[in-house]
Formats: C-alpha cells, structure tokens, sequence
C-alpha cells in the first residue's frame, strides 16, 4: 500500500521501518527534519515537509506522536493529514491518548469521509524493533480489517477492541496494571536486599512461580544492579498515568493504587529521573529512609 508515517521517535522510526521492509510504499514525517531524514537513508522511501504532504495520496496515514495536543497538530491543523487525505483513507493513531480525543478524531473523519483507528501499542521500544508489538485497536470493522494486514508487520497481536476509543481504554488497563505491578516488584526486590538475600537467586526462583511477570523477566535484573538508563521514561509513564485517572474520574473508577504510585513516579521526577525506565521506582524505594 502507498502508506505515511508521522512520528518517528524511538517507536515510530522502526515501525515505519518495519512497513517499508515489507513493501509498503512509505513517505515519512517528522518535526525534526534530520530525524526522517536519517530514515530514509536507512529505509529508502520519502520524507516530507508536513504532514499533509505525506499523507497527501495515501491509503493509510500513521501517527505515533507525545500526547493529544500533538495528536490534533497533525492530524487538524493548518498543515494536518486530514485536510489531505483522499476519501476513503484512513488515519491510524498509534499514539497513547485520551479516549475523548479518539472519539473526537473519529467524529471529524466520519464528517469527512475517512476512517478512523485509535491503535496505541505495548512492547516498548524493543517490541517496535523486534516487530512484536501488542496493537489495541478501536474504530469500524471495515477499517480495522483494511488496516490490520498492514499493521501486522510491526505487531504480533493486533485487535479490535471495540468502537471509536476502545484502543484507548484498552491501553489504560494496560498502564494502570503495569504501575502497581512495578511497585510491587520494586518493593519485593528491595525487601530482598533488606533481607540479605541473594536477589538474582530469589528472581531465578519466584519467575518460575506465581509471581511470574514480564517486568519481572525483562528488569528484575536491571533493577537489582541500580540500572535505569533505557526503557520507557518515567515522564511518558505519568503522561499515560495522568490519562488514566483522568478517565478514571469521568466513568466513577476507582484507582487508589494508581494514584499512589503516578506520585511515587513524581518523586523520581524529582529525583532527576525523568528519563529513567519505569522500573527506577526500586531506586526510590532504594533512596528513602525507613
């Protein structure tokens, strides 16, 4: 397919790849022009100057960007995809939002004869590399199948979850669960210390039980040896966070554990670690006095 790709940050640059690798015919955007310029010299295909331009002829414009205002920047602004897209297309959002603007975005397109998918992602930046993301979709049936075979080139498990917003809504479970279950860990890796145990041996032993988990696999390691410089940073993590319990305030949800730990999240800002991995929670813990 003749595809854009706006956004090429530590995601969006080797998802983009991942489409252009299997024969997509792919014209990139990117705020910092160096950025998607340094693309194309890796993976061919074309850089433009806004995102009109790119999405101008495609059959399906992505974006994987910051945060909403981004979001409506280049998707409804003066040089935004959707003023260049022909009927029929469909714009993709492979950024973490707020479900609202989902809704939003997907009013506007249906009022102008595109499709809409909010479609953010899970797996960080090695699952964009590796091609083995989670996509959690919302929008129609019609524009989730159209899209899917061209999504499954980064993702592994790609799937619609419901209407306009449910990728969304979706990707707030997956956040929400992942903070309480970092500071569990966190706390549980921390308290081995205390302990005097050998704390790569009780990881070794716990991740073949119950206490199994992927943050286990992938940081307990990391954590125990004070490793924090990689990963998904600290500030997208209270981005995310911050959307959550902003849902969680409009449909009556209670997230007390959530809440806690976005200002346990805080604290490491304070820290200096807003570029840290999520994981430099243990960190916090480390640094604290009973």
């Amino acid at each position: 397919m003749k595809v854009a790709f706006i956004g090429l940050g530590v995601m969006g640059f080797p998802m983009a790849g991942h489409l252009a690798a299997n024969g997509h015919d792919v014209t990139v955007f990117n705020r910092n022009p160096a950025r998607a310029e340094a693309w194309v010299a890796k993976h061919k295909g074309r850089s433009a100057p806004t995102p009109a331009a790119a999405a101008r002829g495609a059959e399906i414009v992505f974006s994987c960007v910051g945060a909403d205002d981004d979001v409506r920047a280049v998707s409804l602004g003066p040089d935004g995809a959707f003023g260049a897209m022909d009927k029929g297309a469909i714009f993709a959002d492979h950024t973490t939002a707020s479900a609202a603007l989902a809704r939003e975005l997907d009013a506007v397109a249906r009022g102008r004869g595109l499709g809409f998918l909010d479609a953010p992602v899970s797996g960080g930046q090695a699952g964009a590399q590796n091609g083995k993301l989670t996509v959690m979709v919302g929008g129609e049936e019609a524009a989730f199948a159209r899209a899917k075979p061209v999504m499954d080139c980064y993702g592994r498990a790609v799937t619609l979850m419901g209407r306009a917003g449910s990728g969304q809504l979706t990707k707030m479970v997956n956040q929400i669960c992942i903070g309480g279950l970092v500071q569990g860990l966190a706390e549980g890796l921390a308290f081995a210390q205390k302990a005097g145990l050998d704390g790569a041996l009780v990881v070794d032993v716990i991740s073949k039980g119950a206490a199994q988990s992927w943050q286990m696999e992938n940081r307990g390691k990391t954590m125990l040896d004070d490793k924090f410089e990689f990963g998904f940073a600290v500030d997208w993590m209270r981005k995310d966070l911050g959307i959550c319990i902003a849902e969680a305030r409009r449909s009556g949800a209670l997230l007390p554990v959530t809440a806690l730990v976005d200002q346990f999240y805080a604290e490491v800002q304070g820290m200096g670690g807003g570029r840290w991995d999520t994981s430099s929670l243990m960190r916090r813990l480390n640094r604290r006095k009973p």
